[in-house]
């Protein structure tokens, strides 16, 4: 299993909220393809995903504020 995390952001901001899922659980996902888009206080930007598979888990719903390092989900690597 491959986690989704939270990378570092710009100087100064530690959190963001997840706006987006472009995929949901069970589906396959290629690496670098959008995965989640996230917003912060200064910006909104997606994050690709991190390798091929099947998206197994999701740990953070839309609405939720996440912070850097947290798990944002789970990917099944093929």
């Amino acid at each position: 299993m491959t986690k989704i995390v939270l990378p570092q952001l710009s100087e100064g901001i530690q959190k963001a909220t997840v706006s987006y899922w472009y995929f949901k659980t069970g589906e396959k996902v290629n690496a670098k393809d959008d995965l989640v888009e996230l917003t912060t206080d200064k910006a909104t930007f997606n994050l690709p995903s991190p390798c091929s598979g099947v998206l197994t888990e999701i740990s953070a719903s839309e609405g939720a504020t996440v912070n850097v390092g947290d798990t944002l989900g789970l990917i099944q690597e093929s």
